[in-house]
């Protein structure tokens, strides 16, 4: 697998389409294990016309949404998981610590730090400008 996905090759890995597909572009840098993505924040999100209408800020679960997608691409690229579904199945120890704004770049550090059987955890950090905005570990299920 290349090390940069573009978005065509996110869809040909992850079920997700718009408006649910909540990243634009990963790196791969340890199939299976580690990985970081990238989600470009625009006023034309759908999500901006109800929350915050006045004041439009990212929702924090659809942050966590796209950390989760990252870690479903990464998961991915290790050849033994290829064509399965991961599910979200959980969160734990989330905090987010920075609002997400339209013009945001949201970059995700993500790491699998276990995988037994079909369930496995991951973890990682969304950051803006260099600042932690969102971290917390999630829980999935493969099938």
């Amino acid at each position: 697998m290349k090390n940069i996905l573009n978005i065509d090759d996110i869809m040909e890995i992850i079920p997700h389409r718009y408006p649910f597909l909540l990243v634009d572009k990963v790196e791969i840098f340890i199939n299976g294990k580690k990985g970081i993505g990238y989600k470009n924040v625009t006023i034309n999100e759908p999500f901006f016309q109800g929350h915050f209408p006045n004041m439009p800020i990212m929702p924090g679960v659809l942050i966590m949404e796209a950390m989760a997608q990252v870690g479903a691409v990464v998961l991915l690229s290790e050849e033994k998981h290829k064509g399965k579904t991961p599910y979200f199945a959980g969160i734990n120890k989330v905090r987010f610590k920075k609002k997400v704004l339209p013009g945001d770049i949201l970059k995700m550090d993500i790491e699998i730090i276990k995988v037994r059987g079909s369930i496995g955890i991951g973890k990682g950090a969304a950051f803006v400008d260099d600042e932690i905005a969102t971290e917390g570990e999630f829980l999935f299920a493969m099938e």
